[in-house]
């Protein structure tokens, strides 16, 4: 049985084609979420809006209290890293990371960003061992495949990999690094561009987007569920 974490970034609280005003990114995960379970009724998904419910910003006591080892912390330190844990423990049980992003300014939204925060946790999604200097991170959701989609939507064209504005779109790059740091290799990347064009651009690229998300289920299921089967019992 394959476990989907589904999260969306977007301030727009709903769908662009659905709702006024709604969310393109939005609307990408949602046609993934559905289609998948809609395929494969015995999947599960486990949904976070971080747009909505943003996660809390990390602090002192935050930074204090995930850099003691775990033996030596107090009580006080457990419940300030509670909502980390939460997050953590969805993250892991997740064997695709499905995640709605807008690109807000260049880069990820601020909600997305303190989401990467929570997660990313010495001892619990990355590891350190100084005896090896020139590369000393280990990280620690490598022990399985995981893959992860990122379902973006973009204000202008030619932010993809390749095009003339590449350079100024730091929201997948980033993305990838830290997913690849904590061991999710296999990413898929799909966008809609031209939101603020609009018009036929944007209603090409928005068709585009939605078969490929349709392209994407169908190149995944089967091997994600034929690995599920040669699983040893």
């Amino acid at each position: 049985m394959t476990h989907i974490l589904h999260l969306d970034a977007s301030a727009r609280p709903g769908r662009a084609g659905t709702d006024e005003h709604g969310s393109i990114s939005r609307r990408l995960t949602h046609r993934f979420a559905t289609g998948w379970t809609s395929r494969h009724t015995h999947d599960t998904v486990t949904y976070r809006d971080i747009g909505a419910a943003p996660p809390s910003f990390i602090d002192q006591p935050w930074i204090q209290s995930a850099f003691t080892p775990a033996a030596q912390r107090s009580s006080w330190m457990a419940e300030v890293l509670a909502e980390s844990d939460q997050m953590v423990d969805e993250l892991i049980a997740a064997d695709i990371l499905v995640i709605g992003a807008p690109l807000y300014n260049f880069g990820m939204p601020a909600t997305l960003k303190a989401w990467v925060d929570q997660v990313v946790r010495l001892g619990r999604t990355v590891d350190y061992d100084p005896s090896q200097p020139e590369d000393p991170f280990i990280p620690l959701l490598a022990e399985r495949p995981r893959h992860a989609v990122i379902l973006s939507s973009r204000g202008e064209g030619g932010l993809g990999p390749g095009g003339p504005l590449a350079h100024m779109n730091h929201l997948e790059p980033s993305l990838t690094t830290v997913l690849e740091f904590i061991g999710i290799t296999r990413i898929h990347r799909i966008a809609v561009e031209h939101q603020e064009t609009g018009g036929k651009l944007l209603a090409d690229s928005i068709d585009a987007a939605e078969h490929q998300v349709d392209a994407l289920i169908a190149h995944l299921a089967p091997a994600l569920h034929t690995a599920e089967q040669e699983e040893p019992a």
